[in-house]
Order: C-alpha cells, then sequence, then structure tokens
C-alpha cells in the first residue's frame, strides 16, 4: 500500500510529548480539530522520542502514544509511527557509553541526535526491545497506516573499535585472510606508498588517520552497507507484528547545504531503499524570492527512482521552516503540488506546531508558538480541500521519461579524496566544488529545459539503461569494469551518452587507469586526455552545431563574457590514436577552448553507429549547458513542445492513476506568466477556469504568481 485509493497522505509530524503545560489539557483536542479542518489525512509520531516513552530498560510508558492516536482515530486521521532509534534515551548513554559514535575528531558527547554507533551491540540490543514494544503496541490499530524506519539514518561518521574491527574482518572476507590476501589488499589499494603497507592483518592501522585514498573510500563504502544492514534489520523487526496493508518506509535525505542539495554520500540510498515498501524522503529548499523548483525536483527524481518510478512520500518538508523560508503566499500551495508533479503521493510537514525551547525552537512548524490560524495555515487549509476535491486527478502520477542522470557514492566519495579544484582532499584544500556540484550542474540545466529525469545508480544493469535514450555521466571518476561495459553497450544499441570531466579515471579501489581518459570511453569519443588544470582566465568559443543553436535561441544565449567562460576544471583533450578509435566517424567539435596558451575541444560529440558520446570536458555556464543538453537531446528525438515554454514555465508531467496524461505548468515566479498551451484538457484546479473546465491546444492563459495550472488530458 502507497497511497488511498480515494485520497492523497496530506499531514505533518505530531509531537505530544512536546506540547508544554501551559497549552493547557485541551490543546490536543484543538490540533486534531484543525488538521481535520486543514483536510490532513495523516500525522507521524514517536520518532525520536525514545526516553520519553522508554524511561528505562524494560520500562515502557505509551501514554503519550496512545493519547495521540486515540485523538487521531476519533479525528479519522491515520498515523505513520517511527522507530525512535536516531536519537537515544540518557540512561542509554550512561549505563553503556560505548554507543556513541567515536569519529576522527574524537568520542562524541551526549546531547545531539544521531551521535551513536548503530553497530554497538548495546545499542542494538536495546533498541530491538523499544522496537518491538512499539511496534507491538500499535500495529493491531486500524488507523496506524504504516511504519518509519529511524529517521535520516546514516553512519554518523563513527569508526569505533568495534566498526573497524568488522571492516578488517570485512577485508579478510574481500581479498582473504592469509598472506596472499594482503598482498592484494597492498596492491589495489597501493599502500607501499610512504610505508602505509600492511605485512599483518594485527597490525592494521586506525583507518581515520590514513592518507590513503582508496583505503579511506572502501571504509566509506563498508559503513554505507552497515546503514543498508541497519534499515533491513529494523525492517525484519517490524515485519514481525505488522499487517500486509501497513507500508513500511524510511525518511531518507541528500547532502545538507542549509537545505537539501544533492545525492547523500552517507547512504546507498538505491540499495538501503529495498528495506522499504514506499520510498520516504526529507525535501528542504531555498525560500521567498530563491524558491526555484529545483531541489524539489531533484530530491523528487531520486525518491522516485528508488523504486523504479512508484510514487513516493514526502515525510517532511517545509512550511515556514527556517529564516528565509517563510512562503509568500501561493507558495506553500506551489510547493505542494511542485512534490506531487515529480510523482510523490503525499506531502508532510515537519512539523505541525512550532516547539516552545530546545534546539529547533524556531524550525517554524505550520503553526507558530501561540497555535492560532497564521496565513500559512490558512494557505494548508486550501492545499487539503482541493487534494480532496481533485484526489482522482491527482493520485498515482507516474512517468515515463527518455532520459537518465546516473550518480555515484563511490564518484562522491573519490572526488573528496582528489578534489576537483587542488588535487587532493577537500577538507585540506579549503573546501570548493564537489560531486554533487558537477550533477547538480547538469540537473538544473536539464530541469530549467524542462526535461525531465529519472535517477540510477552506477551499478545499474545495461537492461536498465536501454530505457533511456539519454543518459547523462556526471564526473563518473570510479568506473567499474561492470560500469564502463555498460556505458559502452548502452552506446553500441544507440544510446546517446553525455559524460564529464573526471569520469573514467579510475577502478572500484580509486586506482588510477594507466591508459587514455575516459577509460573505455576515449576510444568511441575520439578523444582523450593525460592533462588537465584550473581554468583561470579560459574562455569558451561556441563552434557548429552548437553555435547555431545558440543563434537560433534554443537556450537563454550568452549575454556577457562570463557566459562564455570555463570554471572549476578543465581538461585538455587531444585525437586517441588511429588503433584506438573506434569507427570512422569524425569527431564533431561544439565548443573550443580561447586562450592565450590553452587550445583544441571543451565539448565535443561523436556518432557511434545510432548512438553517440556526448564530452563536456570543463564546467561550463548554465547558457551553454543548456544549449548542449538540448542539442543532444534533439538529436536523440526526445525533444517536445516542453522545452519550448523553458524559462517560461516548468512543466512536470506523466499519466495518473486513472491512466490520463497530467501536465503540471508551475510558475515560480512573483509575475504573472502568459503561456499558450501547447495540448487540450481540463482544468484540474481551476487556475484559470472553473475547476474541470476544458481548455482547449492553442489557448492563451495566464498563470498567477506562486502558482500551479494542472491540464489533465
Amino acid at each position: 500500500m502507497t497511497q488511498h485509493s480515494d485520497r492523497l497522505i496530506f499531514g505533518a509530524a505530531y509531537y505530544d510529548e512536546y506540547t508544554p503545560a501551559a497549552a493547557g489539557p485541551e490543546r490536543l483536542e484543538r490540533d486534531m480539530q484543525m488538521m481535520v479542518e486543514a483536510g490532513f489525512t495523516t500525522i507521524r509520531i514517536a520518532e525520536f522520542t525514545w526516553g520519553t516513552w522508554n524511561p528505562a530498560p524494560g520500562v515502557f510508558d505509551f501514554t503519550h502514544i496512545d493519547r495521540a492516536l486515540d485523538a487521531a482515530q476519533r479525528h479519522g486521521l491515520d498515523v505513520i509511527i517511527g522507530t525512535p532509534t536516531a536519537a537515544i534515551p540518557t540512561w542509554l548513554a550512561s549505563r553503556h557509553p560505548e554507543v556513541l559514535g567515536v569519529t576522527a575528531a574524537g568520542p562524541n558527547k551526549y546531547g545531539p541526535r544521531q551521535n551513536m554507533n548503530i553497530l554497538a551491540p548495546a545499542y542494538r540490543h536495546y533498541a530491538e526491545a523499544a522496537i518491538r514494544a512499539l511496534v507491538e503496541h500499535t500495529a493491531p490499530r486500524p488507523h496506524v497506516v504504516g511504519f518509519q524506519l529511524d529517521n535520516e539514518t546514516k553512519y554518523y561518521d563513527a569508526a569505533n573499535a568495534d566498526i573497524q574491527r568488522a571492516f578488517v574482518d570485512h577485508l579478510k572476507q574481500r581479498f582473504g585472510a592469509g598472506q596472499e590476501g594482503l598482498n592484494a589488499l597492498n596492491s589495489v589499494f597501493g599502500l607501499n606508498y610512504w610505508s602505509n603497507r600492511v605485512n599483518a592483518w594485527e597490525d592494521f592501522p586506525d583507518v581515520t588517520g590514513t592518507i590513503n585514498g582508496s583505503l579511506a573510500a572502501a571504509f566509506d563504502a563498508f559503513r554505507r552497507g552497515l546503514v543498508t544492514d541497519f534499515l533491513a534489520w529494523q525492517r525484519a523487526i517490524v515485519d514481525e507484528y505488522r499487517r500486509e496493508d501497513q507500508f513500511v518506509t524510511q525518511n531518507f535525505d541528500y547532502e545538507w547545504r542549509g537545505y537539501s542539495f544533492g545525492i547523500q554520500p552517507a547512504v546507498d540510498h538505491f540499495r538501503a531503499a529495498d528495506a522499504v515498501t514506499l520510498a520516504g524522503v526529507d525535501i528542504y529548499h531555498p525560500g521567498e524570492d530563491q524558491l526555484t523548483g529545483r531541489e524539489i525536483g531533484f530530491g523528487g527524481d531520486i525518491s522516485r527512482s528508488l523504486k523504479d518510478g512508484d510514487p513516493y512520500l514526502v515525510i517532511e518538508t517545509q512550511a515556514q521552516g527556517q529564516m528565509g523560508w517563510l512562503p509568500y503566499p501561493g507558495q506553500l500551495r506551489l510547493q505542494a503540488y511542485s512534490h506531487l508533479a515529480s510523482g510523490a503521493c503525499g506531502v508532510m510537514y515537519w512539523h505541525w506546531g512550532s516547539i516552545h525551547n530546545s534546539f529547533e525552537t524556531y524550525w517554524k512548524g505550520l503553526l507558530s508558538q501561540d497555535y492560532t490560524p497564521n496565513p500559512t495555515y490558512r494557505e494548508a487549509v486550501t492545499i487539503g480541500r482541493e487534494l480532496a476535491e481533485h484526489a482522482e486527478s491527482l493520485t498515482g502520477l507516474r512517468k515515463h521519461n527518455r532520459i537518465a542522470i546516473m550518480v555515484s557514492n563511490e564518484a562522491y566519495t573519490a572526488l573528496e579524496w582528489f578534489s576537483l579544484e587542488a588535487g587532493f582532499p577537500r577538507q585540506y584544500a579549503g573546501g570548493g566544488a564537489n560531486y554533487n556540484d558537477v550533477f547538480r550542474w547538469l540537473y538544473d540545466a536539464l530541469f530549467d529545459l524542462n526535461l525531465e529525469v529519472d535517477v540510477v545508480p552506477a551499478d545499474a544493469p545495461v537492461e536498465r539503461l536501454g530505457r533511456y535514450a539519454v543518459l547523462v555521466a556526471p564526473a563518473l571518476y570510479v568506473t567499474p569494469q561492470a560500469t564502463t561495459d555498460a556505458l559502452r553497450a548502452y552506446v553500441a544499441g544507440g544510446g546517446h551518452l553525455v559524460t564529464t570531466f573526471r569520469t573514467g579515471v579510475a577502478d572500484e579501489n580509486l586506482q588510477v587507469f594507466t591508459d587514455r581518459q575516459p577509460h573505455g570511453l576515449s576510444g568511441l569519443l575520439g578523444l582523450g586526455t593525460d592533462q588537465f588544470t584550473r581554468p583561470d582566465g579560459v574562455a569558451l568559443r561556441p563552434v557548429g552545431a552548437l553555435a547555431a543553436a545558440l543563434d537560433d535561441g534554443v537556450a537563454v544565449g550568452p549575454t556577457d563574457p562570463a557566459e562564455l567562460a570555463a570554471s572549476t576544471f578543465m581538461e585538455l583533450l587531444t585525437p586517441v590514436d588511429a588503433d584506438a578509435r573506434e569507427g570512422d566517424a569524425e569527431v564533431e567539435v561544439l565548443a573550443a577552448y580561447d586562450h592565450h596558451a590553452w587550445s583544441g575541444p571543451a565539448v565535443a560529440t561523436r556518432a557511434v553507429g545510432a548512438g553517440s558520446i556526448t564530452h563536456l570536458a570543463t564546467m561550463t555556464a548554465p547558457a551553454l549547458t543548456r544549449a548542449v543538453l538540448r542539442l543532444v537531446a534533439e538529436r536523440a528525438g526526445v525533444t517536445d513542445w516542453a522545452q519550448d515554454l523553458a524559462g517560461t514555465v516548468t512543466v512536470r508531467r506523466g499519466t495518473n492513476g486513472r491512466g490520463r496524461g497530467l501536465s503540471y505548468f508551475l510558475n515560480y515566479s512573483r509575475d504573472a506568466v502568459e503561456t499558450t498551451l501547447p495540448q487540450g484538457g481540463e482544468d484540474v484546479l481551476g487556475t484559470v477556469a472553473a475547476p474541470g473546465t476544458r481548455l482547449e491546444a492553442g489557448t492563451t492563459v495566464a498563470i498567477p504568481a506562486w502558482s500551479v495550472l494542472a491540464v489533465e488530458a
């Protein structure tokens, strides 16, 4: 079960435990009444409250849980129960201080959440007891519709002694426990460097001090595996009690830069999602004048892709949120429909009422601390009413995208060790661009072009890749042979591959290949590189088809020299040897370096049978990036009317649960915009006419500021 048949999930996290006594005993009842008035269907409870209902080992007091459950049942609200394991109680830390994580910076202190070692035996013992007690107590309730495993689970940088012992055991299993295994480990990780060679397993050093990127990357991959195992462990416990109709989810999150930004380095979402029946996510994004929809888009596209296109649940998103996120009139509604337009089956706010003390006092909920209806709440009332009224049109959206982006946790880790700007660890290089900057560079360009995408992992088989006409692989530094083979087969099968700088550099052990980069692909491209640098003062000169496309206005063209500047990283591409070049097609240069010393191709493409490979050797400005990607998409035959609306409105679309086409036209602007509808359909929400009114193709409509037009064909 991923959603109700007749309504979408709409609600918020609710914490009876946090309500101050001064609010009065009637506060719970009034909250539920206001939720019903807002059209809420669901609340989420219990996560982060372990110490409240399990105040001592073996002691369980479900007073607050039952109060919330009983009140929700009286008001017809469904409930999602969150296991509490992301924040340990004081008694557990006091009795078993070894459950606190030890990081490279030293032992964690008690106080913050997610400060533990998820492998610690005492943590697992008491967590299991708490999970069993909670789920056994709540699963029989008919309005408990699902369970959330933990919250935003990661490995929290923990490198405790038991984690490191488990890692060494993992390496013994991988390479062999004897001397031959050690020799193999030393060879593939390059541990002869600086006398890092390990000659006996008992001499294995503390990994947190390593200067070897291969060993560090293997440790990070191992710890990501601990997260996958941890969620699977919780799922197995929950399965002993839950009904078949109760879903299991997890609140996955993304790299945090004050808001959701890119893939999460401390979890392999694609593998961890095997533990859930319904993908769940939190998506936070800039607000007010900085609202663009891009973060909602990429977060939703990844989440939808975790279960192969099935609807996902936005378990957390902002209502009023933090400073600078207070939504302008219309923005809360626009944000909700933006999530649905990406394929979400519901939207839940973090959280219902702003709390009155502690760390997140000013991370505002739907209500402020005075609990009175405010403009944000009143807008939620509008959303809830519309979702209930138009559920048949809005539920079950599925995408049929022809473009995918390939992402890699391994490439992320590698580029932390071999940074783009410096070539050595980012922590020593003073920051700079990371893997997610490259991912978002290309994702944002596609989003701005109204070219919708799915997201696939780097180990996706060629059969899955073959669904897509265009595959974009940003900064795929780590390319195991299986990945290289899949990319080659994809192109040979007629696919159009887009690669960037820092692709095909190293194998799964971060050992750099000894041939031209991109490894395994340079023969297809007809170009390769063995030199690179920072593009200080380097300009780009569009040529050929790209120059013509810019002249034709297919993207917002360069308006100043900055739009033709190379940035971040640049490869110097030269032709590969004739015997290494695959096929007879000529290389087509799309942009060249314009500099007193550096010259040659900066963006190039080459046909390979019915397919092609396009390579961006440097980071280009947005307009140029959009033009390159649109050119590739046109040649792959995946463009249509949506690209003609790019720059005016954002278009997101799919097929709804009753088999009809549903297109969202989203206006992320303070001004109303006019657009001509390229296809007809019913105005679902009544944006420009009465709800259900048919709008004919060719009709010019005005979409208000910060608003949405949903058209059902």
